[in-house]
């Protein structure tokens, strides 16, 4: 496939209006073209479904442990049942995309041997492991694209050489060269074999700190973030992929300017990180010592484990502050809040950069027992972490936990047709739960452990703008923000109905339920006092038909989950989807559209446009572009997920370079120029609103062009 393609140049014409319409024939007739000249001739076919398997498990492209799991009988019947599903490509993207990076090929790469209903049975028979009622299920949600395994997991499914299922891993490292070393070690490992790579370096000791063994001073943690880029660098899949990873550092780590200045475009070649992604992990006590405009201490690390006895990352920053200030055996030095504050917003104005972890509204909202540290490399995974002990023969002491996710989706507006939403959603659960099951990491024993011990999955959702406009809401508006909680509250209710189903079924629940907010039924009373009714008409609309849990029912599953407790840790986490909502033919995550006809750039072909799903006359008006929404807005339909969801949610912040004072009023009289004012008077509204983490700020410039950023591929689902 390459530019000169008549597809392409169909689809291209889609970006050229026409009496100021839309050509939305041109992007049906780019379809229709590349499925009849370029898939229908060159994709294999066989009369019957198990013969099409026997040849690829000859030819070595499918697992035969998988498919021989099953009948032959069976895996003719359960094809001809998702072929009568009738499912279509409904866009070019959609069909381009899957046939570019998900339908497997002939080795030569000349034929492709399979269609979208063949990767979905592979997907079905994988994760149902021989379960046939389980596989009929799973393939009913795929088909119907209610529910989309993350990229990892649609991809590998039933492939003979294939990587993990797995979307992501986090990693954290101890104060001590014995530990940095299995960390590069670890990093090496996961990016070889799977998705994005997280991890934390708040434990380290700061650069010119006392290694008093040694009689000599610390390094600090750019050399090290500098052996994980080429790390990341070198365990590429092959060349399959850029090396992805992401690095977190707290914000009261002595280290942090430096840190932060790694991605400053005129930084040092020494020092400059050009492919990790930054991450700062933030405690309330910033927000508080910035907003009064005072000095803040930054403390070096080891000193507070040797007072504290247990690692920086450990230790209650906002709770403890004052105590670590007067306390003459912490080492510490102090800089100014509002500076490190406007620093932030410099380089997330000039690079995006870094991520925010609100990391007390993340453990204060946490039921289960432990703390959360850090997140992945799209800030949507926050889990309870336990650091490793290593000794000198880099054996594990004491073996902590690390983490793995398994990430899919929900497509809002398929869910929300469905026959049985709940059905749907338990199957979803139960298709994760498989994947994490399945999951054995043995190169990284810590991650091994704490998949072992939280069977954590992560359910999100896509396609939110989508579904609001086709429905005639307008995105952030008072419905908009009832329906998305409606939504996500019932996503959590039947999510922790099907893990305590999972657990009575397994007779096994998740290590440390008994010490959660699950067991003692305090984290249901929030449900059980709430007023379940729906204010607007609109969403009364849709909700129609479609069960929405009581106090009783709350009280019912409270009593259910204490008596024989949750399978899964964590249940929910919403990701930056891609290109699988391309597949979906949807809008990503539940961000707004940039465009309604974007454009991509795709390597070796040029650009593709995409229009936004349902995009017609009526619905146009109610397709506003992120970067002419105010952000508070997409803030607060964020807040109202979030508040249902035991993880985060990846959330993007669209700036223009020139805001428009409509939208801020805190603009009018100042410039017209996108300042780091407008960065922290949206982070700080967004702490407000419990938001738990944001992913990445984007800009729009005046040349009307969008940054660039390395989007992790695995994350991104």
């Amino acid at each position: 496939m390459n530019e000169k393609q008549p597809w392409f140049e169909l689809n291209n014409e889609l970006n050229l209006p026409e009496d100021g319409r839309i050509r939305l024939d041109k992007d049906q007739a780019a379809l229709k073209l590349f499925l009849k000249d370029e898939v229908k001739p060159k994709i294999k076919r066989f009369e019957k479904k198990h013969e099409h398997v026997k040849w690829m498990v000859e030819n070595g492209y499918y697992d035969e442990e998988v498919f021989g799991r099953y009948t032959s009988e069976f895996i003719d019947g359960l094809d001809e049942r998702l072929r009568k599903a009738g499912f279509r490509f409904k866009t070019f993207m959609s069909a381009y995309k899957f046939y570019a990076q998900y339908a497997m090929k002939t080795n030569d790469q000349k034929i492709w041997l399979e269609d979208f209903c063949d990767r979905v049975l592979a997907c079905a028979l994988t994760f149902a492991d021989g379960d046939e009622e389980l596989a009929e299920m799973i393939g009913e949600e795929i088909i119907h694209q209610r529910f989309q395994p993350a990229t990892p997991s649609f991809l590998n499914a039933g492939r003979k050489r294939r990587g993990e299922f797995v979307s992501c891993f986090l990693l954290q490292t101890t104060d001590d060269m014995n530990s940095i070393g299995r960390l590069i070690n670890s990093a090496l490992q996961l990016s070889r074999i799977g998705g994005g790579v997280g991890v934390n370096l708040s434990n380290l000791r700061g650069r010119g700190a006392s290694i008093k063994q040694i009689k000599g001073a610390a390094s600090g943690v750019v050399p090290v973030m500098k052996l994980l880029e080429d790390s990341f660098s070198y365990s590429n899949q092959l060349g399959q992929r850029q090396g992805a990873g992401a690095v977190y550092l707290n914000v009261f780590h002595p280290d942090v300017l430096e840190f932060l200045g790694t991605k400053k475009e005129n930084a040092d070649e020494k020092i400059r990180v050009k492919t990790l992604s930054l991450g700062l992990v933030v405690p309330d006590k910033f927000y508080e010592l910035a907003r009064k405009n005072e000095e803040m201490c930054l403390f070096e690390p080891y000193t507070v484990e040797k007072e504290y006895h247990c690692p920086f990352s450990y230790v209650d920053l906002t709770k403890e502050y004052e105590k670590m200030v007067e306390n003459p055996r912490i080492e510490k030095k102090k800089i100014s809040a509002r500076m490190l504050e406007e620093e932030i917003s410099k380089l997330q104005q000039e690079s995006g950069y870094p991520y925010i972890v609100n990391i007390d509204t993340v453990n204060d909202s946490s039921p289960v027992k432990g703390k959360i540290v850090m997140s992945n490399l799209c800030s949507e995974i926050l889990q309870v972490q336990e650091p490793s002990v290593i000794n000198d023969e880099q054996e594990y002491v004491k073996l902590g936990r690390d983490i793995s996710c398994n990430l899919g989706s929900t497509n809002i507006a398929n869910l929300m047709k469905a026959p049985d939403f709940g059905r749907s959603v338990k199957t979803m659960v139960k298709a994760l739960t498989e994947v994490s099951d399945e999951s054995n990491i043995k190169s990284v024993p810590s991650v091994a452990h704490g998949n072992e011990t939280a069977h954590a999955i992560g359910l999100g959702a896509m396609g939110l703008h989508s579904f609001l406009a086709q429905n005639k809401i307008r995105y952030g508006s008072k419905e908009a923000l009832e329906f998305v909680s409606t939504y996500f509250m019932l996503l959590n209710y039947w999510t922790l109905v099907a893990s305590n189903e999972i657990a009575i079924e397994k007779k096994q629940m998740f290590d440390g339920f008994l010490e959660s907010r699950y067991a003692d039924g305090s984290y249901f009373e929030e449900y059980e006092n709430a007023d379940s009714t729906l204010h607007f008409s609109k969403t009364k609309e849709l909700f129609k038909g479609i069960f929405i849990p009581s106090a009783k029912d709350w009280g019912r599953l409270r009593q259910n989950v204490m008596r024989h407790g949750l399978y899964n840790q964590n249940r929910l986490a919403v990701a930056p989807t891609g290109s699988i909502s391309y597949i979906n033919d949807t809008t990503a995550s539940l961000q707004p559209i940039v465009r309604v006809v974007e454009e991509r750039q795709e390597k070796k072909i040029g650009k593709i446009y995409y229009p936004a799903p349902g995009l017609s006359e009526e619905t146009l008006p109610y397709y506003t572009s992120a970067y002419d929404l105010d952000m508070r807005c997409v803030i607060d339909t964020y807040a109202a997920a979030q508040k249902h969801v035991d993880q985060g949610l990846s959330l993007t912040l669209f700036m223009r370079s020139k805001p428009s004072a409509d939208l801020y009023e805190w603009k009018k009289g100042h410039k017209e120029e996108l300042t780091t004012r407008d960065l922290t008077i949206l982070r700080h509204y967004a702490f407000r609103k419990k938001i738990k983490s944001i992913y990445y700020v984007r800009t729009f410039t005046d040349q009307d062009e969008e940054d660039k950023f390395a989007e992790c591929e695995s994350c991104v689902i």
